[in-house]
């Protein structure tokens, strides 16, 4: 059986152009939404989740094209940008009721919150983002024999074919293998657990590399046409991420505060898999921004 939240109701609730995503949702107060990262799902917010439910509605979704939220064919570049994906989680709080809300992303997920962020500030009233650079500015800061740790950033930014191909044929090694090297230990991530992203992955492998892919193309487009007109997040901003900035060589602190003017920018001894490895950190950080 699937590991679940507990005490969580599983929904299936609509996103745009006539795609539904799966949401566990629990807890009562005002709302906080939860997005997964790579190669997860909603799953990964369980521990965090089920702390915050005590005082506020918590929505974690499948993200589209991941779990089991619907995986619309990439028939058009604009299927999976993080502005089409952002809207998503806008429409799902909207059928929920919640015309504002605070959103927390992980890893992919908070491409889409950032994107949220900048495309509707008026609904997103905080925001949470766990270990990532905005996307223009990841692909800057990757380069020589240190970007090889996002190999994988540029295969699936090839052109449809050979990625799927390639990944489809050993599945489970592709994914498997980042959740080895992103964790810091076996407790985070428990068999059961690990093995539901195995399979919800494994199901979705046109879908994930559309998704890497409009972070090489539309993603980008979208990110440059902001900075050139000079829209930043207005909001409170939480980043919470590994000390990357050290290990690849620029300042995470400065990269992120171009952005975000109100912006707390913490640095953790957590894995990647921070949500899972820390939850009492990623809880603290997130309601500490709450207050803001």
């Amino acid at each position: 059986m699937t590991p679940t939240i507990p005490g969580f109701e599983h929904l299936r609730l609509p996103g745009v152009d006539g795609v539904e995503l799966a949401a566990a949702v629990g807890g009562h107060g005002s709302p906080v939404v939860l997005l997964h990262g790579f190669p997860q799902t909603h799953l990964m917010w369980r521990h965090v989740a089920a702390r915050l439910a005590a005082d506020h509605t918590v929505i974690c979704p499948d993200l589209r094209g991941y779990g089991a939220s619907d995986k619309p064919a990439a028939d058009g570049p604009g299927v999976y940008a993080k502005r089409t994906m952002a809207a998503d989680v806008v429409a799902l709080a909207a059928a929920l009721g919640h015309d504002r809300f605070a959103l927390v992303g992980h890893d992919r997920g908070a491409l889409v919150a950032f994107r949220a962020g900048l495309d509707h500030p008026e609904t997103v009233t905080h925001l949470g983002i766990l270990d990532v650079v905005p996307t223009l500015d990841m692909w800057d800061v990757l380069h020589g024999v240190s970007a090889a740790v996002a190999f994988h950033l540029y295969l699936m930014a090839q052109p449809p074919g050979l990625p799927e191909a390639m990944i489809a044929g050993s599945a489970d090694a592709f994914f498997g293998s980042f959740l080895d090297a992103w964790s810091t230990g076996p407790d985070a991530l428990p068999p059961e657990v690990r093995a539901a992203y195995l399979e919800a992955s494994r199901a979705a492998v046109p879908s994930i590399v559309a998704d890497y892919r409009a972070s090489a193309t539309v993603d980008i487009e979208h990110d440059r046409a902001d900075l050139d007109a000079g829209t930043r997040l207005t909001m409170p901003v939480t980043v919470l991420q590994q000390d990357w900035g050290a290990q690849l060589g620029y300042d995470a602190s400065a990269v992120w505060r171009a952005w975000a003017p109100d912006l707390d920018h913490r640095l953790t001894e957590a894995g990647h898999f921070m949500a899972e490895e820390a939850p009492e950190e990623v809880t603290a950080a997130i309601r500490d921004l709450l207050t803001r």
